[in-house]
């Protein structure tokens, strides 16, 4: 299972917020929602969320193994 959690943790201890990813750095709202509702996005998004927040992929998402 895919968790975005780790993201909105990392956002708030960097101070970034859903709005700054949306005005300044140019991400839609269907790609926060996406993330909001841990749904499937590119690993470039990932990416630019790794670059924007300066972290690693660690800080940004974390992968369950859905053992049924």
């Amino acid at each position: 299972m895919i968790s975005f959690a780790p993201l909105w943790k990392t956002m708030e201890s960097k101070g970034i917020t859903q709005y700054a990813l949306i005005n300044k750095y140019g991400f839609s709202t269907g790609t926060l929602d996406a993330l909001r509702k841990n749904k499937s996005v590119t690993l470039n998004t990932i990416q630019d969320l790794c670059n924007i927040l300066e972290c690693p992929i660690e800080d940004i998402v974390s992968i369950s193994i859905d053992k049924n």
